[in-house]
């Protein structure tokens, strides 16, 4: 495997809210993402997600309170936990979570990208 540089790979896709995988270690898949708005609500029943934020504003609303991140900071959603991300207009962020792990959970949506279909970048 070669290095990998996450700002370019960021420079590489436009698309909102649809995950890019970087690269897979232990099961775990390392993605990047865009985003704009809102997502969805929603909760992965068996995985927890980790999001780390590389650019902008990623706001995590959950029931309990929203988790405001910026630059360079993260959190893990706990597995079970619903959430809806909400970014600043073009906030980049990466994820860390099992390869099991939907993108929208159970929800299916307009905007849900299907495992099968997040492309490797």
């Amino acid at each position: 495997m070669n290095k990998i540089n996450i700002s370019e790979k960021f420079g590489l896709f436009s698309e909102q809210w649809t995950p890019k995988i970087l690269a897979e270690s232990n099961g775990q898949l390392v993605k990047i993402a865009k985003g704009t708005g809102e997502l969805v609500w929603h909760a992965h029943a068996n995985e927890d997600e980790l999001f780390i934020v590389f650019k902008g504003q990623l706001t995590l609303q959950l029931r309990s309170g929203n988790i405001v991140l910026n630059a360079g900071e993260m959190y893990v959603v706990p597995k079970g936990v619903e959430h809806c991300p909400k970014a600043e207009p073009d906030t980049h962020f990466m994820m860390v979570e099992p390869s099991s792990t939907a993108h929208t959970g159970e929800l299916q949506s307009e905007v849900t990208v299907a495992a099968d279909k997040q492309e490797w970048i």
